[in-house]
């Protein structure tokens, strides 16, 4: 079986999309489950381009990546100056990944129009820019950026281009349908004619503006590509790069090429979802493979048929993809989820078992009133956790007050949060703190309270929070999620809460981050019991 490499551009190209906007903490989280599903490539960004993207290529390297290799993008070097003192070459170097994808110009138009360079001054970028940085990393991958355009309008200088950097030690040439807007039969003609002028492998990059970016893709590999670039969700400028969510299941189920395990592809879905939500835009339900309507049956003729056979209206198992077959007027299906996800926490249950039909149950109830697990992977195992052994509860709340004022026009509000609670031991703590808006204060005044009790709390940190209204007809009085990720030295986890009232939904989401914490470390430790309060109170009488 032929293997297609992966090539996630997820962090650059998808955060060109209009309405993505990730954090360091979000590219570090995204990274990292695109390794856990097998992507080849993680391109992180540009280096130089904004200090977000220098901050990743740094803080990437403290994570230990088991599969994927980290690339940095970059251009050619500027006309009229060497590829050692071109400031964007250095910054590639700088950022220190064992491979650097660089983009240069294929297409005569922009060469005469862009650049306002002579042909052959631009063929001198392309190929110094790569032997220069050949020599300097493990592989150079070329983006041979408006290749098909301008194979269509000048095929001698496109194929030009495309020697020039094959001879120069290019490893991967990758043919860019930049503009989106090509056709699957040109594709094909286009790589037939490279193929013939060089031996170097072929990749392929294609954006959607005629929403053909994932035909087009297949039809690169149809030609001869060896890589797909893509993105999660089909991120990207404009209308987007290539959907990976379908490149990768149609190149694996239907045209028998192997990107990734059998086991890895299953967490497709889940990982389509956990994107969305960091990304915090709503999941596109009617998407291929991964939507929530993919497999989903209304129409009794469809009911009735699937319940006898499921291939009678689906495509694929929808199990193979991580997704699962859903009745509009009953869900039938889900445990084999549940327990997935149970094994991955390391809790051993099994399909029959009465807790997984609990957890599906409080899901259900709890999805129904707002609540999303997909990046909020700490309250889902402490559901989990609580379903199986029973609540955990570290501490209990007696009540708290958050002030939030402002005394000039022209001078930020003042945030204080005041707390009282009950700790393990029955004593009660009551505490206040400052903060830089009413969660920060509620977050740090918590914390504060807590850490007489458990002291390695001082080493969590709040990394991200994010809001989002559900639905729209209730205004100002519309029920919100939030969304919270947290770390410490070790690990970072998310937690949800959902409430009309922004502070208790964010109090939802403070209060299992803790919790989360407090029961990780206390299930690392070999033989420690996990304790609640009440258990603490009963040990007391």
């Amino acid at each position: 079986m032929k293997r297609i490499s992966l090539y996630d551009t997820t962090l650059r190209d998808g955060c060109q999309s209009e309405d993505v906007s990730f954090t360091l903490e979000d590219k570090l989280r995204v990274a990292e489950r695109l390794d856990h599903f097998g992507i080849d490539y993680i391109e992180g960004g540009w280096p130089g381009s904004n200090p977000r993207d220098e901050e990743f290529f740094l803080a990437i390297k403290k994570f230990h990546l088991t599969h994927a290799k980290i690339a940095a993008f970059g251009s050619t070097r500027r006309a009229n100056i060497a590829a050692a003192d071109d400031l964007n070459i250095r910054l590639l170097l700088k950022a220190d990944t064992p491979v650097v994808t660089i983009v240069g110009k294929t297409w005569d138009l922009h060469v005469r129009d862009d650049l306002r360079i002579s042909k052959k001054a631009n063929l001198d970028v392309i190929g110094d820019s790569i032997a220069y940085l050949k020599k300097r990393v493990d592989q150079v991958f070329f983006d041979a950026e408006h290749f098909f355009d301008g194979y269509a309008a000048n095929p001698e200088y496109a194929l030009e281009c495309l020697n020039v950097a094959a001879q120069s030690g290019a490893d991967v040439l990758v043919l860019c349908d930049t503009r989106g807007g090509r056709m699957p039969h040109e594709v094909r003609t286009a790589m037939a004619a490279a193929r013939k002028v060089v031996t170097t492998p072929f990749g392929i990059h294609c954006h959607n503006d005629c929403e053909m970016a994932v035909a087009n893709s297949l039809a690169g590999v149809e030609a001869g590509a060896v890589q797909v670039q893509g993105t999660v969700n089909g991120f990207g400028e404009r209308c987007g790069n290539a959907n990976l969510c379908s490149v990768a299941p149609n190149l694996q189920l239907k045209m028998g090429y192997e990107c990734v395990s059998p086991t890895q592809l299953t967490q497709l879905a889940e990982m389509s979802r956990f994107v969305y939500e960091l990304a915090n835009i709503e999941p596109s339900k009617r998407q291929a493979y991964v939507g929530a309507s993919a497999f989903a049956h209304k129409g009794g003729l469809h009911v009735a048929a699937v319940q006898k056979n499921r291939e009678t209206y689906e495509h694929i198992d929808s199990e193979l993809v991580g997704n699962h077959q859903r009745v509009l007027v009953s869900d039938l299906s889900g445990r084999s989820n549940v327990v997935y996800k149970a094994k991955e926490f390391g809790l051993d249950v099994e399909s029959s078992d009465p807790a997984v039909k609990t957890i599906l149950d409080e899901v259900k109830r709890l999805e129904h009133r707002g609540f999303q697990y997909e990046g909020a992977e700490g309250s889902f195992e402490l559901l989990m956790q609580k379903a199986i052994h029973g609540k955990v509860r570290h501490f209990r709340l007696i009540g708290f007050r958050v002030i939030d004022e402002k005394r000039k026009e022209d001078e930020p509000s003042l945030s204080e949060a005041t707390i009282m609670i009950e700790g393990p031991d029955g004593a009660v703590e009551h505490t206040a703190a400052q903060g830089n808006g009413p969660v920060n204060a509620l977050d740090r005044a918590l914390r504060k309270a807590l850490t007489k009790f458990y002291p390695q709390l001082e080493k969590v940190e709040l990394l991200d929070y994010k809001v989002r209204v559900l639905g729209g007809d209730g205004g100002t009085e519309a029920t919100v999620r939030v969304l919270i990720e947290s770390g410490d030295e070790h690990d970072r986890w998310g937690t949800v809460g959902v409430s009309p009232n922004v502070i208790e939904a964010s109090w939802q989401a403070l209060v299992d981050s803790i919790e989360y914490k407090l029961y990780k470390d206390q299930k690392t430790k070999k033989g420690g019991a996990l304790i609640s309060v009440e258990q603490a109170a009963v040990a007391r009488r």
